[in-house]
């Protein structure tokens, strides 16, 4: 039992050959049943597992403990969704680890991934290479390695990305059922049930991945040539397609699916076969954050893999995209070629003067508007997304059309800008561009600029008012909800430790303030909440101030 400690224990044992020394390395709990079964299998204490002492004679007698937990756990790899399906759709608690072989974090996480699987015997542990078996990625929505899903009566309970070994014991013991769904479980609170060596193997790994993390914040792990090249790959077809194989040969049934949906849609697309060049191969899953192939981009943006390229193929989406960013079908382009001029788009004062006065009615609505498929809040395509994204990241007021609702606004559109694809996005009237433009113009700060120069945004007002709020008290806590009435079991819990140990400290409820909540995530670059703070410093989320106190130190890091 890995929990236990070794103990050497030398027996004095005859043989007809000779009489030698036996050297016993068995837990100290066993030790009593060895003077009675030197050659027998017995039961382990408390665990009733099967131990076989294994007997080879040299110069003296070497007697070995086999034990599961040695052996890695019962962690199983699996080949196929079906077999993911028919394990989940069993009912039992199902704990799924997306690995890739390529990446660091996945290999330390792993180490514990095994080590659970012995402790919580009743859970089944499925290991899943996320770039081999892209259905099974696609279908958990598996974007970087490692991701864990945590499954439970036939439906995903949970899920966690990255490496973050204390959240991994506390998901896992949740999903096993060896603690209430409403309790922290942190790899120092879970006594026997984790054991140990899996708490020591928790704690070294957490050491390892806040290096990791600190590694990944100065290397983004791709050198400039790599990625010069990849962006040059990306760019270099407005339709891209990396995949396994070639479009003649492909080399895999995701590749081919993604081959016929594109020739089903009739357009032109180039292609890079994976397999010809291990440094694309590698580097592309690092550049785009996605583990799998095949990988399509459209005009230099991931729309997706195999399940996604067939289900937007299905819905018509997919032909939007490309109808939107200028891409026509290989019959439409044949049918251009003869045609003088531009073609296409047609000039604005071809529109109706109805129409033209509509929609400088529309774009002139707002200060910042942005025409987009869908809405903010349920956007219908990637692009879309990005945008709104990017403006809310920057905490920017805007309003929005829906396209799709519109076919008059959406092709009149194209033509009064001048502009063939959407989103657009529109300060004060003037147009600014779409996703591409848009993101460049984030990485270099243009846009803020623009923004305060046009004086849409004032200049550190979300910055200034964020800086006050987090000093206002020496330790800060931004939750959901007060402490006298929270609104989530994370911030109950996090409001709970504090009063505890008797630490005094204010408070922010972020759900009455939007402008505050989405604003300290991009300032303190933590995604979630609680966040608590000691002098204006981040200490962090609800996981490391429960282990904080779980190991006596919340007191003295919020009085240093």
């Amino acid at each position: 039992m890995m929990s236990l400690g070794w103990m050497g224990i030398y027996i004095p044992f005859q043989t007809h050959h000779q009489r030698a020394a036996t050297r016993l390395r068995i837990p100290k709990r066993a030790r009593k049943f060895i003077f009675f079964s030197y050659f027998s299998t017995f039961t382990q204490p408390e665990r009733g597992r099967s131990v076989t002492l294994l007997i080879r004679i040299e110069e003296r007698v070497r007697v070995c403990w086999r034990d599961r937990s040695i052996m890695g756990g019962s962690v199983r790899d699996v080949k196929s969704k079906g077999e993911v399906d028919e394990v989940v759709g069993s009912g039992s608690p199902v704990i799924l680890h997306f690995w890739a072989s390529w990446c660091e974090a996945s290999k330390h996480m792993d180490q514990l991934f095994s080590h659970l699987s012995t402790d919580f015997p009743k859970a089944h542990f499925l290991r899943v290479e996320a770039e081999e078996q892209p259905e099974i990625s696609e279908a958990y929505s598996v974007s970087a390695v490692p991701f864990f899903a945590f499954c439970k009566d036939g439906k995903t309970f949970d899920t966690l990305e990255g490496a973050d070994p204390s959240s991994l014991a506390n998901k896992v013991a949740k999903v096993a059922g060896s603690i209430n769904a409403g309790d922290a479980a942190s790899p120092a609170s879970l006594g026997m049930a984790a054991g140990s060596t899996v708490i020591e193997t928790v704690k070294e790994l957490a050491k390892e991945n806040v290096s990791l993390h600190e590694k990944n914040q100065v290397q983004p792990g791709l050198s400039a040539p790599v990625k010069k090249r990849l962006q040059q790959l990306v760019d270099s077809n407005p339709v891209m397609l990396f995949m396994k194989g070639t479009p003649e040969e492909p080399k895999c049934g995701f590749s081919r699916k993604a081959v016929d949906v594109l020739k089903e849609e009739k357009v032109k697309f180039g292609s890079f076969d994976i397999l010809s060049d291990l440094e694309i191969r590698d580097g592309l899953k690092k550049f785009s954050n996605w583990p799998t192939f095949p990988q399509l981009f459209c005009k230099g943006e991931l729309l997706g893999g195999c399940d996604i390229a067939i289900a937007m193929h299905e819905s018509g989406e997919l032909r939007e995209i490309f109808k939107d960013n200028g891409i026509d079908t290989i019959d439409e382009a044949k049918g251009k070629e003869s045609e003088d001029g531009k073609g296409g788009i047609a000039k604005a004062t071809d529109l109706s003067t109805t129409l033209s006065s509509r929609l400088e009615s529309l774009i002139n609505s707002s200060a910042v508007m942005l025409f987009m498929k869908g809405k903010p809040e349920e956007p219908k395509c990637g692009f879309s997304r990005k945008v709104v994204e990017i403006l809310q990241q920057e905490n920017v007021p805007f309003e929005s059309f829906d396209i799709i609702t519109d076919e008059e606004v959406r092709q009149g559109l194209k033509v009064y800008s001048n502009w063939s694809s959407y989103p657009q996005l529109y300060f004060k009237g003037e147009l600014i561009g779409g996703s591409d433009i848009v993101l460049e113009m984030q990485k270099s700060g243009e846009l803020k600029k623009i923004l305060h120069e046009k004086g849409i945004l004032p200049a550190g007002t979300i910055q200034d008012r964020l800086k006050k709020l987090i000093a206002s008290s020496p330790v800060m806590l931004f939750m959901k909800g007060t402490p006298d009435a929270p609104r989530c079991g994370f911030s109950s819990r996090v409001a709970d430790a504090l009063r505890q140990e008797g630490i005094s400290f204010g408070s922010f409820d972020i759900l009455n303030d939007e402008e505050v909540r989405q604003g300290l995530k991009i300032y303190s670059n933590w995604p979630t909440y609680p966040q608590l703070y000691y002098k204006s410093e981040l200490i962090g989320g609800h996981d490391i101030v429960m282990e904080l106190r779980n190991n006596g130190e919340l007191k003295s890091t919020l009085s240093e």
